[in-house]
């Protein structure tokens, strides 16, 4: 809250993104609750309040204060009016927007309100702020607020499976698309079984029977509503054949985990995607704990088997990660290659085990419980 409250200082329109159900209204209003002056939130899900919209400037331009447009997008046409207003000599209204990342709401924003506007993106519930205690708890469910917090397992994965169908049926077809449910929904059930492999898009193509480019306009779509990351390869200046595909995480283990049919934890452990379900977990904690941009996160792979599941370059320095769900993870001969070829700062080997401990120069095993002890913020 209290980035929001600097970047709001800074800039008169601040868009906050991010999943929906994520937590974002609740957060804004814990914001307008603490601001120093005037609040106005606008609900723009709610018919009633897009109509009082219909005439954006005649219901915001005599407003002072501060103004919380939730699921903006719904009203693509105010963007234009929002730079008017905040154009204004001494602007005296801050504009906290709210949207679930759509391409149109990106786009429109980045057109008009160029110069004038920040974007930050909330991620879901992480260990900074449930505990590492509750970190297995975490992993199985996800960080959705409703999804962590229910009664029982049960009745998280039942949240789980109403947001899978609420965001198919209802939130996808509002974004403009026209892909038929089902036919989303049968593919974002096959992307989990490829949760953290490199992105194949022939043969999704193959399986669903349409060409490249249209898969790939459904992998979008979770991306751009931040289901999905699209992790970019990273290509070093070596004698040395290296993967030009991304790789494919679920930011969320829950909804990985319901679209794989994991409801408990016994059958998590049991999965063969075990793996992969905590690698992609524990990158999520990290991304989140050092607070890295996407633009700043890779991967990298070579077709000579050498590896490295992370790359984060933060003011030209390279930091690797790498992910084992064991308790005692050892240096590998592809981890000294990553340290060689990408000349890393340092390689940390992020595991399920209890303590962290040197692993050579350079590298070290990092408990992901341990992680707010052990891996420091970048500045």
């Amino acid at each position: 809250m209290l980035v929001l409250t600097r970047l709001l200082r800074d800039y008169p329109v601040v868009a906050l993104l991010g999943a929906r159900q994520i937590g974002k209204t609740t957060l804004a209003r814990q914001l307008a609750a603490a601001w120093r002056g005037r609040t106005a939130y606008f609900d723009l899900e709610d018919p009633a309040v897009r109509r009082r919209l219909s005439e954006p400037m005649l219901e915001l331009r005599g407003l002072r204060g501060l103004a919380l447009l939730d699921e903006v997008q719904r009203v693509p046409g105010i963007f234009e009016v929002l730079r008017v207003l905040s154009d204004r000599p001494g602007c005296p209204m801050r504009f906290l927007v709210l949207g679930s990342a759509s391409p149109d709401l990106l786009r429109q924003s980045s057109e008009t309100l160029a110069g004038r506007i920040h974007y930050t993106t909330l991620a879901g519930l992480g260990l900074d702020e449930i505990g590492a205690e509750r970190m297995r708890r975490l992993w199985l469910r996800g960080g959705f607020p409703r999804s962590f917090v229910a009664r029982s397992e049960q009745v998280s994965a039942q949240w789980r499976r109403d947001f899978v169908r609420t965001f198919l049926e209802r939130d996808v077809p509002q974004l403009g698309v026209t892909i038929p449910a089902q036919t989303l929904e049968r593919f974002w059930a096959m992307l989990a079984h490829y949760h953290g492999q490199v992105w194949n898009g022939a043969e999704f193509a193959r399986s669903f029977g349409v060409g490249e480019t249209t898969v790939r306009r459904y992998l979008d779509i979770l991306a751009h509503t931040y289901l999905v990351r699209v992790l970019r390869p990273w290509q070093e200046n070596l004698a040395k054949r290296q993967v030009k595909a991304p790789k494919i995480f679920f930011t969320d283990s829950g909804l990985l985990h319901t679209l794989l049919q994991i409801d408990t934890w016994e059958q998590l452990q049991r999965h063969p995607r075990l793996g992969a379900s905590w690698e992609g977990f524990a990158a999520e904690q990290v991304i989140a704990r050092l607070g890295a941009r996407p633009e700043q996160c890779y991967f990298w792979s070579t077709h000579g088997g050498a590896e490295l599941d992370l790359l984060v370059v933060h003011r030209d320095r390279r930091y690797g990660f790498e992910f084992k769900y064991s308790e005692a993870p050892q240096l590998t001969k592809s981890m000294r290659i990553a340290i060689e070829d990408l000349n890393l700062e340092r390689l940390e080997v992020i595991h399920a085990g209890e303590h962290s401990f040197a692993l050579g120069e350079r590298t070290r095993a990092v408990a992901l419980k341990r992680m707010l002890e052990d891996l420091k913020p970048f500045p």
